[in-house]
This record gives C-alpha cells, sequence and structure tokens, in this order.
C-alpha cells in the first residue's frame, strides 16, 4: 500500500494505493479518503460563461472567443457555401471563419477590433 495525496479542484485528498502486479495478487484492502487542510492558498476557478444564445438559421456564429481581424463580406453580397467571410484571431493565431451555406448578407454585427466570444453573430444571411 502506497499512501498519497491527491488534488482536486484545490481540495487535497490522502489515499491509499494498492499495487498490484501479475506476481503478486492481493485482495483489495479498503479505500479510504479524507480531506487534508492544504496550506497554500488556492485561487477560485473562472466563473462558467453562460452558453451564447442560439444563432438564427442565417447567422454565422464565431467559432471561438477571439478579436476580429477582418471581414471580407459587405452588406447586400452574394455569398456562395464555403466562402470566407471573417478572420477571428486568438492566440496569435487565425482562423478564418466560412458561409455555412449560399445566401446575401443581411447584416455585418461586428467591426474589425471587436472582442467576439464563441458563438456570437459575426454576419447574418438572408
Amino acid at each position: 500500500m502506497k499512501k498519497l495525496r491527491v488534488t482536486v479542484e484545490g481540495k487535497a485528498y490522502e489515499v491509499f494505493v494498492e499495487i498490484l502486479d501479475e506476481a503478486h495478487a492481493a485482495a483489495p484492502a479498503p479505500v479510504q479518503s479524507v480531506p487534508v487542510v492544504s496550506s497554500s492558498v488556492v485561487a477560485p476557478s473562472a466563473p462558467v460563461k453562460s452558453a451564447a444564445a442560439p444563432a438564427g438559421p442565417g447567422d454565422i456564429p464565431s467559432p471561438l472567443a477571439g478579436k476580429v481581424v477582418s471581414i471580407d463580406v459587405k452588406p447586400g453580397q452574394a455569398v456562395t457555401e464555403g466562402q470566407q467571410v471573417a478572420t477571428i484571431e486568438a492566440m496569435k493565431m487565425n482562423t478564418y471563419v466560412y458561409a455555412p451555406r449560399a445566401g446575401t448578407v443581411a447584416e455585418i454585427c461586428v467591426t474589425p477590433g471587436d472582442g467576439v466570444d464563441e458563438g456570437k453573430t459575426l454576419v447574418r444571411l438572408a
């Protein structure tokens, strides 16, 4: 038996672990977990974000949180399925956003330089 300390979400537990090998198959010993007061300070976890509002049938949402680098279409412009409509930067990498279907750009909901959350509507198609 080995006594180990495991920390889960900032709370430390002491557990006993039995190591089994093929040559020695002992009966399992009772396992007991006991909360341990930790002397280190744990920062509280970040609050959980609420989910973005569901996109409408013509909405093109941002696939991730980041900064809008460019909008590559204009209102009234016809787009084809798979055409690039925007570029989002996150962690110094550009992600290209493509039209999921053909349509006409009805509205552009963001401008370059805007910060966006995952799921925020970038462009609406009619």
